[in-house]
């Protein structure tokens, strides 16, 4: 339900952020004093890590790698920590690099990096630079959290500039999008969108404060309609939170005043399983799409109905967590930022899976890209080989392929959607209604593209809680597609006696060690 209200709003912090920067991140084990203390000079950004933790949050592999999707490409420099990344009109990317407070250049047609010094910055210095745009006066502007700064980076003159972000106790500027004259930026620990004007007078850039509606929250990634509304979300974690709205057009129009500012902002409630939306994107029917960074759940938000609809990715696979203790029960993929292609698809980095997904409204299917590398020092992988993440903060959509920067491996790399799948994966019933205690069949056809398609199995998830859905199927635990046929897999859909009557989406996948194929079933479970 929609409403406006200032100031009673207010949810209590239960538990914390493992970073105020909203990174999710492995926990790495104690380590003696005298080790930490062990610092090998090198001359290089490696200098800013003692020696044992360089192969942590350095690089754990020598050369980049690639599978048949992937490519990487290792940054010449060691230890960079690209982030944020982003493209020009000629095609080339450019992204920060968070442990030398540089700009980079990759080049995909010669594949030739180009690194531009930073004379200001200072020494030793770190910062989590989460944001990057390009502007059409041939520059780059990039946020930065050590010193609450806005950046901009002059393409042709290779020139820096800084401005002071307009912070207030606790701000950690984070996402950045130029919309017209004006740089939208998320104050994600200061609680309030900031607009700045590009266009600087005699007095510097000015800027402009959009309040949070809900006190003490989080302030995300925001995203801007066909409308000029710019969509935000205000969230307190595991404490719920609202997605907010306000127009760019009468914000011009009402001034600067925090209070009228405030009664422009139209709010709609989280479902209570939106725990920390991060990402957010919009549809060009105007839907609203979150992707939930604690979970493996997305969200579609359709503003005529107010209403949310509840989706899921793949359960990551077992490469990308280990669980060599035997602790996890519920990995997690944590689908951190989100954008829509030209085609109409959702594409967002899966943080804790170590996977790109694609998702497509019209067909209710998801595409699942595995990243070849893996850092063994960011999972559960004691004893096991090609095991771990390399946290994928960023990626950017450039034509069919989508470029992206691992930040604990010093690469860049590109899924490239231009090779045809393995298989294509059609569900024979969308819709299913079912009651209490009733169990039903469908056929899930499996339908190759190519030879030679490696081993796979298949797996499913859903969005129901508890046991309400059972699922089973009746192929072998891993099998061959071959021929030109497709393959029928028969599952099996259960409704348990003490289902709440609600609507769940089902997700059935096909996976091989470097793709995930799935379809999205609607399953209704009636009284």
């Amino acid at each position: 339900m929609k409403k406006k209200t200032k100031g009673i709003i207010f949810f209590l912090f239960v538990g914390g952020i493992m970073l105020t920067s909203g990174v999710a991140i492995g926990i790495p084990g104690i380590l003696p004093e005298d080790s930490i203390s062990v610092n090998t000079p090198t001359g290089t950004p490696l200098d800013n890590f003692p020696d044992v933790q360089r192969v942590q949050f350095c690089s754990s592999e020598d050369s980049a790698k690639s599978n048949h999707y992937v490519k990487e490409y290792k940054i010449p420099t060691p230890c960079t920590q690209p982030l944020a990344i982003t493209s020009d009109p000629d095609g080339n990317l450019w992204f920060t690099q968070t442990n030398t407070g540089q700009i980079a250049k990759f080049d995909p047609i010669t594949e030739q990096f180009t690194e531009y010094e930073n004379p200001r910055w200072p020494q030793g210095a770190r910062s989590m630079m989460w944001g990057i745009d390009y502007s059409p006066d041939d520059s780059l502007w990039f946020t930065e959290e050590r010193t609450d700064g806005i950046w901009k980076f002059s393409i042709p003159d290779e020139q820096y500039t800084r401005t002071d972000f307009p912070k207030s106790a606790d701000s950690l500027p984070q996402r950045l999008s130029i919309e017209g004259s004006q740089i939208i930026v998320n104050d994600f620990t200061g609680s309030k969108l900031s607009l700045l004007d590009i266009v600087q007078n005699t007095e510097g850039i000015s800027f402009l404060n959009i309040p949070s509606p809900v006190e003490n929250s989080f302030t995300a990634a925001f995203a801007v309609d066909s409308e000029k509304n710019i969509w935000y979300t205000n969230w307190v974690f595991q404490g719920g939170g609202v997605l907010a709205k306000i127009n760019q057009e009468k914000i011009s129009d009402m001034g600067t005043n925090e209070n009228d500012l405030f009664d422009l902002i139209d709010i709609y409630t989280f479902p209570s399983d939106m725990n920390t939306p991060n990402g957010i994107a919009v549809g060009d029917d105007g839907k609203i799409w979150i992707v939930d960074t604690s979970s493996n759940f997305f969200f579609s938000f359709e503003p005529n109905t107010e209403s949310f609809t509840k989706y899921i990715t793949s359960t990551p696979q077992l490469s990308s967590y280990g669980n060599s203790s035997g602790l996890i029960k519920n990995p997690v993929s944590r689908p951190y930022w989100a954008a829509f292609d030209d085609n109409g698809k959702l594409v967002f980095n899966e943080q804790t899976a170590n996977r790109i997904g694609i998702f497509d409204p019209t067909k209710d299917s998801l595409v699942e890209y595995m990243i070849p590398s893996n850092n063994p020092n960011w999972a559960d992988c004691e004893g096991i080989e090609n095991c771990g993440l390399v946290q994928v903060f960023d990626f950017t959509i450039l034509d069919e392929k989508i470029w992206f920067t691992e930040w604990v491996e010093n690469n860049i790399g590109v899924v490239d959607r231009s090779l045809p799948l393995y298989f294509d994966v059609v569900s024979d019933r969308q819709k299913l209604i079912l009651k209490k205690g009733e169990q039903t069949q469908l056929n899930l056809l499996l339908i190759p593209n190519i030879a030679d398609i490696p081993n796979l199995s298949i797996t499913s998830s859903t969005t129901a809680p508890f046991s309400d859905l059972i699922i089973s199927h009746d192929a072998p635990n891993v099998f061959q597609l071959t021929g030109d046929s497709p393959r029928t897999v028969v599952i099996t859909i259960s409704v348990s006696e003490n289902a709440i009557p609600d609507i769940h989406k089902i997700l059935l996948s096909a996976q091989t060690d470097d793709l995930t194929v799935s379809q999205f079933v609607t399953v209704i479970i009636e009284q």
